[in-house]
């Protein structure tokens, strides 16, 4: 009976492992890369109906930056940038969420976006269109197959990377872990 009890334990341990590494994956610059020109629409925020480089308007304050799969854009999804919103709102009002949608159907994604901001109500959060491929922009290594990737950047060098092919709002706690402290 130990051994069928151990054996079992030892099934649910490897599983849960696994789990975990098919909810991350690589994507994102790397830890201390300079950022690159992040070139979009704006449609929702104070720069909504703006073609807009993101990086050299935030000029090196703190950021999330989160690129989303179009096609991926799910309630998991927008419960995330929900949760990570709200937080950042409560005690991070000096940082900026951009979250920018990689899409085949720049049009269409760009009518929806302003339904989205209605329904979920983001304070600290602009949504926008990147007019480009799916993998994103040039520099910022996005993997297409991460749902989500989530990277924050400070005085415009990346902190940390996050590639998601699976999330919830509980996995905001890592993301906000690794802001750079107020200064």
């Amino acid at each position: 009976m130990i051994r069928i009890l151990s054996t079992v334990f030892v099934l649910f341990a490897v599983l849960a492992w696994e789990a975990a590494a098919v909810a991350q994956t690589s994507s994102g610059p790397d830890a201390g890369a300079k950022l690159e020109p992040l070139k979009v629409k704006a449609i929702t925020g104070s720069n909504a109906g703006e073609e807009i480089d993101f990086v050299k308007a935030r000029e090196g304050k703190p950021t999330v930056y989160v690129f989303i799969q179009a096609d991926k854009w799910d309630r998991p999804v927008a419960r995330f940038l929900k949760v990570l919103d709200s937080d950042l709102g409560t005690d991070r009002q000096d940082v900026a969420i951009i979250a920018t949608w990689l899409t085949d159907d720049v049009e269409k994604t760009s009518e929806y976006l302003p339904r989205a901001q209605q329904s979920i109500n983001l304070s600290q959060t602009s949504l926008a269109v990147y007019p480009g491929d799916k993998s994103g922009p040039p520099g910022w290594s996005i993997n297409d197959s991460a749902h989500l990737t989530a990277i924050i950047a400070n005085d415009n060098r990346v902190v940390a990377s996050f590639g998601y092919r699976s999330l919830n709002e509980t996995n905001v706690l890592e993301v906000v872990a690794k802001l750079p402290p107020r200064k």
